[in-house]
């Protein structure tokens, strides 16, 4: 089982590491630049997991993660002029992709190591969301799961899967698949047909005008604050 996590684990940190690199060249850095959005985005997330859970930080008891990131990002800079002909649809796939390897390897980490299913679907979402945070906050651009699409939610879904799954006792191997299945397939919905969650805006609207009694002249107007739950429908109309 080890083996397979440990794969899986490899797998997820070329993904985000690649985005990473994506993410480089769309921001116009130089190959130094490449290397550290690379990086950040490949062990970010699990380096903040560890440190939270009290465990030695995974690539530092395994430099193998180093040289993967490493390589990746050489090979990305030697085929550099092939990255600009990839699809615009290419980088949330392959982030959902990674997405998916990492909540299933935080979620994984913790139960291993005894906490309980509600920590372990939190260091899922830490280990899937974080890396990718950091990456669009450097590159200065508005992080994936602050967008509408649906995000976080299913990092969240697949960690309660895999949790569940896992405290009921079935196999590693058929609970790990329907995690990946749960979030992939959720997060690839949404961005192929645009799902995200409703949203709740602090909407201010004139009151209508009042006359007072004895003059009969129109009071001043007063605007009216209430909180209002925007369907994604809604929001779509309005940024057409």
């Amino acid at each position: 089982m080890s083996g397979l996590i440990y794969w899986l684990d490899l797998a997820g940190v070329t993904i985000f590491a690649f985005s990473g690199v994506i993410i480089a060249c769309q921001s116009r850095m130089d190959p130094f630049g490449m290397l550290v959005l690379g990086a950040v985005t490949g062990i970010g997330g699990g380096t903040l997991r560890d440190l939270v859970l009290g465990v030695p930080v995974f690539w530092v008891a395994a430099p193998s993660y180093l040289w993967v990131i490493l390589a990746t990002v050489s090979l990305s800079i030697l085929g550099f002029h092939y990255i600009h002909r990839l699809t615009r649809t290419f980088l949330p796939v392959t982030d959902a992709f990674g997405l998916a390897l990492f909540t299933v390897i935080g979620s994984h980490k913790a139960l291993v190591l005894g906490h309980a299913g509600i920590v372990a679907v939190l260091m899922g979402l830490m280990t899937g969301v974080a890396g990718g945070m950091t990456r669009d906050l450097l590159a200065h651009r508005v992080p994936m799961v602050l967008r509408q699409e649906i995000y976080a939610t299913a990092s969240i879904a697949g960690g309660v899967v895999y949790a569940g799954l896992f405290t009921v006792g079935l196999n590693h191997v058929p609970a790990i698949g329907l995690a990946l299945a749960t979030t992939l397939g959720m997060r690839l919905a949404a961005i192929y047909w645009g799902l995200s969650l409703p949203t709740f805006a602090w909407v201010e609207s004139p009151e209508a005008p009042k006359k007072e009694a004895e003059t009969g002249l129109s009071l001043p107007t007063r605007r009216k604050a209430r909180v209002k739950m925007i369907r994604p429908e809604q929001s779509r109309r309005r940024k057409r």
